[in-house]
């Protein structure tokens, strides 16, 4: 029975607001991180709309990208309740036509 509330949880971890707080004083300088498909600041940073309309976009990947470096961004960690809240913001700006 427990097994079956596992996908409800992930689907719920984190909490958008404070992942859109946490974009606007990290991740803002580079990416655009409103969804209206704005020109991101930094020309290489894609806007957080087109990462989350990325096909197979995921909680996962996203996990895994923000685990991994990268050379085209800053040497950035994120951990804990932060890295729960800007995947939840991230995955809640994809469009319907990409779900």
């Amino acid at each position: 029975v427990l097994l079956c509330l596992i996908p409800a949880q992930a689907a719920t971890l984190g909490n958008i607001e404070a992942g859109h707080a946490y974009a606007k004083t990290q991740c803002a300088k580079c990416h655009s991180i409103v969804p209206d498909g704005n020109t991101s600041p930094n020309a290489s940073a894609p806007p957080f709309q087109a990462i989350a309309d990325t096909r197979g976009m995921t909680r996962t990947a996203l996990f895994v990208f923000f685990r991994s470096p990268h050379a085209t961004m800053p040497n950035l960690i994120v951990r804990g309740d932060d890295l729960d809240n800007i995947i939840a913001y991230i995955l809640s700006l994809k469009s319907a036509t990409a779900r």
